[in-house]
């Protein structure tokens, strides 16, 4: 089978069309779905055929197709430029609103100090709102157990981490989790007001002041993201329980029992997560290479963040850091732009965050994603009722039913079972060599 499709020819990998992704394309909204195929469009069909021409100019030919010095270079740079450039864009406008709301309910309470605790309750909450409040409060986690439980938290992970990663050292920890409440804080806030985490953000931040102080001699890189997993898993769970603390004050469940909850299904996860991790490195070869069918591009663009925090922009190649200030520039204008339009033009305006994910691991996926979403705009068209009500059951069914093949399909790989048929598309000038070489 053959298509004639340019960006096929810069894929070169197993990747397939799967039913995860159009599931998820039904899921993720239009403008999203949207976003990642024009993302896919500029870089794979425009951006790097033409990067590729200079080709001896700006980069050298004798460079592997995955040497940071060459193209790769560019693709995973200039996703990362757009990437910081939203994420610090919704950075400081969640923390704007957050030190707004806080200054809001300052005010409100100063206003309110001549009335009593009882007269307010009364005549602010509604009967269903004073019940939640008091079986809430009646049964919530004492402040010394929660301080008492970091700083337990904290010393263990100074003194087991660094067996880990050598490189992480004690007081890097140490630093970490003086700052990680502020911090832990402020997304927690923030992700109540807009429902947007910014834990990625919070861990290139560490990933970059903490590979910087190491430096490259003392193995930054490896600190910078060591550092990045324990401040994201800091800040993340702070908004997570939060938000899970929420639905329990609304459902009259006891926060203690929600914390226990908590602590049983991590300590499961523990148990679980490397399990799951070991299944997938022994039955998968190519895991977490970019030609592979796992090639875990967040971990590639990670440790890039990494190394030029530690190592500085010497390590990119010709006139990539003049395209990654342009992209991260312009992934602000972006932004701004689509924050001061009026709502009913600003929805037509993609998102740089999902324009940046197939710059690097190509738009393979954007393709899947953009199909679920036609389909379900199409059914919205025809029926917009069983749309709205089946829509999310035919996803989720598209999602499963692809995840829990990977189970079997990691057993079979690891007791070496093979499949009976291959089948692959080929760009044409592709498929030409094949043909010539079959036939020779």
């Amino acid at each position: 089978m053959v298509v004639d499709l340019h960006i096929s020819q810069h894929l070169g990998s197993k990747h397939m069309q799967t039913t995860t992704y159009i599931g998820v394309g039904m899921i993720c909204p239009h403008i999203i779905n949207v976003s990642v195929l024009v993302g896919g469009i500029i870089s794979w069909g425009i951006m790097w055929p033409l990067i590729e021409e200079k080709r001896g100019q700006w980069y050298s030919e004798k460079l592997r197709s995955d040497d940071l010095s060459g193209l790769e270079g560019y693709k995973v740079f200039i996703a990362i430029a757009i990437i910081l450039g939203d994420g610090l864009y919704n950075f400081f406008k969640v923390l704007t609103r957050t030190l707004s709301g806080l200054f809001d309910q300052l005010q409100r309470r100063r206003e309110s100090e001549d009335f009593s605790m009882e007269n307010s309750s009364s005549s602010e909450l509604s009967y269903d709102d004073a019940r939640r409040k008091q079986l809430f409060l009646k049964d919530q986690i004492p402040i010394w157990f929660a301080v008492g439980g970091y700083v337990v938290i904290a010393v263990v992970s100074m003194n087991t981490l660094p067996h880990i990663f050598p490189q992480l050292k004690w007081y890097y920890i140490l630093v970490i989790y003086i700052f990680a409440p502020v911090l832990a804080f402020c997304n927690a806030y923030g992700c109540g007001l807009t429902d947007w985490s910014l834990a990625s953000t919070y861990g290139k931040l560490a990933i970059f002041t903490i590979g910087a102080w190491a430096g490259p001699s003392r193995g930054g890189i490896i600190a910078g993201l060591s550092a990045c997993g324990v401040m994201m898993n800091i800040v993340s769970t702070a908004s997570d329980l939060t938000q899970d603390f929420k639905t329990g004050y609304l459902t009259l469940a006891s926060p203690r029992s929600m914390f226990v909850s908590q602590v049983v299904g991590t300590t499961m996860g523990c148990i679980i997560s490397p399990c799951v991790f070991w299944l997938f490195y022994k039955a998968f070869d190519d895991l977490g290479l970019p030609t592979g069918e796992y090639p875990a591009p967040n971990a590639v663009l990670f440790r890039n963040m990494s190394v030029l925090g530690v190592e500085g922009a010497s390590s990119l190649p010709k006139n990539c850091l003049t395209l990654c200030y342009i992209f991260f520039a312009t992934s602000i204008l972006i932004n701004l732009i689509k924050d001061l339009i009026p709502k009913k033009w600003a929805r037509f305006i993609p998102l740089p965050m999902a324009m940046a994910i197939p710059f690097y691991i190509g738009p393979y996926f954007a393709i899947d994603m953009s199909l679920g979403s036609l389909i379900l705009f199409v059914w919205q068209k025809l029926n917009k009722t069983k749309a709205e009500a089946f829509g999310p059951a035919v996803a989720s069914g598209l999602i499963c039913g692809d995840g829990i093949w990977t189970l079997p399909n990691s057993i079979l790989a690891l007791v070496g079972v093979k499949p009976p048929i291959c089948m692959k598309f080929l760009s044409r000038s592709a498929n030409t060599r094949v043909d010539k070489f079959l036939g020779s």
